[in-house]
């Protein structure tokens, strides 16, 4: 998706394109076919409210700049309520024809197995990055590895969290100044409650991995529902130990465990669940989570999980414009660098194509505001995420700035996101035009 489209963007403002493709030569386990744009998990592109949804709003951006991806979904869209499904082999199909027709774009079906040194490039390989190449790529920026079972905790919505329940405190108060004392948030457990979450964790449906996904955990990323089962005390030892930490709404009472949650960016408006990556599906981390003191009200940015995934810890390696810094030539583009989804792969294939060929065409480098659902998702990850804990990410409005003077809760929820996406059209608009944006 992100390739396909990066090219697309770099052909229509008149640079020449080589896309390289290793499909159908060199196959993934996932993969049927060498079309360059094939889904290979669903044919969904989730909601179309260009006005309450952050991913429908991405779609909104993609439209307005031309992008392949949203064209041709549009073309071959399904009934599906609210969200943008599409028939997947034409729409693979017609991606592969577009690009095939366009004049300034060539396709070369071969494997690149080594970083180039020449000329300016964008590697959008996504999740499934071959062997060689990845291997490259972690030579490069020190990796140990790119291709691996990530831990992926879930991420809260900070305002929906019960602060009368919760509270901000580092272990030991440990830190420098009031913002690191203050790092965590804190839900409390008694006796009982523990005991129903253990119990939960262990009797909640749980996905299986996939074949050509056989691997072993890290010791650093293992399931919570695998480490309940090694003992039921093992998790109030581990990530929800209560040590060095005062309930301030009964200070003299000491919870048995404590869930802890760390900010995920630096708006404060998401906060990661700590150690609490999981094999859990869907309906069942829901259910399960918001079991915990606090979280009862809980919105989920993203759920959690663990899956193969190939990705670079985006922020501490690719500038601003999503350049490896090591190597400014080379670009990245897509989920390698950090978004989840195939929207946001393919919005982040549109703006490295942009700035790409504005680079080799002399023209003044600009980049989005970050008030943009694009914008703020290549904020995110070339420097608004956490580079210690740096994980792939949807799109949602907690990446954005907040609006200021709307009022809060459940209520004004519709109010606040409509907010959000007037303003993101409006800049969104005005940067298509051409004004003049400093680059990070």
């Amino acid at each position: 998706m992100a390739g396909s489209e990066a090219a697309w963007q770099a052909a229509h403002m008149g640079v020449p394109v080589v896309l390289h493709e290793m499909r159908p030569k060199v196959g993934t386990f996932a993969h049927q076919t060498g079309l360059l744009g094939e889904m290979v998990c669903s044919n969904s592109f989730r909601s179309d409210d260009d006005e309450q949804n952050a991913v429908g709003l991405l779609h909104w951006e993609m439209r307005a700049a031309n992008g392949l991806i949203m064209q041709t979904a549009d073309t071959h869209r399904l009934p599906a309520g609210g969200a943008l499904a599409v028939d997947r082999d034409p729409f693979a199909q017609a991606v592969t024809d577009a690009l095939m027709a366009h004049p300034n774009v060539r396709v070369d079906h071969g494997e690149i197995t080594e970083l180039p040194t020449e000329g300016r490039w964008i590697i959008a390989t996504g999740p499934l990055t071959s062997a060689s190449l990845g291997q490259a790529v972690a030579a490069e920026t020190g990796a140990d590895a790119l291709a691996f079972f990530d831990a992926i905790a879930p991420i809260v919505y900070f305002d929906s969290i019960d602060m009368s329940k919760a509270w901000m405190q580092s272990r030991y108060d440990k830190g420098e100044n009031e913002e690191e004392r203050t790092a965590y948030l804190n839900c409390p457990m008694d006796r009982d409650q523990y005991e129903n979450f253990i119990d939960a964790l262990i009797a909640a449906d749980k996905t299986e991995f996939h074949e050509g996904e056989a691997a072993g955990y890290f010791d650093g990323c293992l399931p919570i529902e695998v480490m309940a089962e090694r003992g039921r005390e093992t998790l109030r030892f581990g990530p929800m130990k209560p040590v060095g930490l005062t309930n301030p709404h009964q200070p003299d009472v000491k919870p048995y465990a404590v869930v802890q949650l760390r900010r995920d960016n630096k708006l404060g408006t998401l906060y990661n669940i700590v150690g609490f990556q999981t094999k859990m599906k869907y309906g069942a981390q829901a259910d399960v989570f918001k079991s915990i003191p606090g979280l009862e009200n809980a919105r989920f940015a993203r759920l959690g999980g663990i899956h193969r995934n190939t990705f670079l810890n985006s922020p501490s390696l690719l500038d601003g414009q999503m350049r490896l810094r090591s190597r400014p030539n080379i670009r990245f583009a897509g989920q390698i660098t950090g978004v989840e989804g195939y929207v946001e792969s393919a919005a982040m294939g549109l703006l490295a194509g942009r700035l790409a060929a504005a680079e080799i065409l002399g023209q003044p480098i600009t980049l989005p505001p970050d008030c943009t659902a694009t914008g703020a998702l290549i904020t995110h990850i070339t420097g608004g995420a956490e580079a210690k804990t740096f994980q792939p990410m949807n799109v949602n409005f907690g990446l954005f700035p907040p609006v200021e003077g709307l009022k809060g809760g459940r209520r004004g929820r519709k109010d606040r996101y409509k907010a959000y996406t007037d303003r993101a059209k409006a800049a969104w608009k005005t940067w298509l035009g051409g004004a003049a944006l400093d680059a990070a």
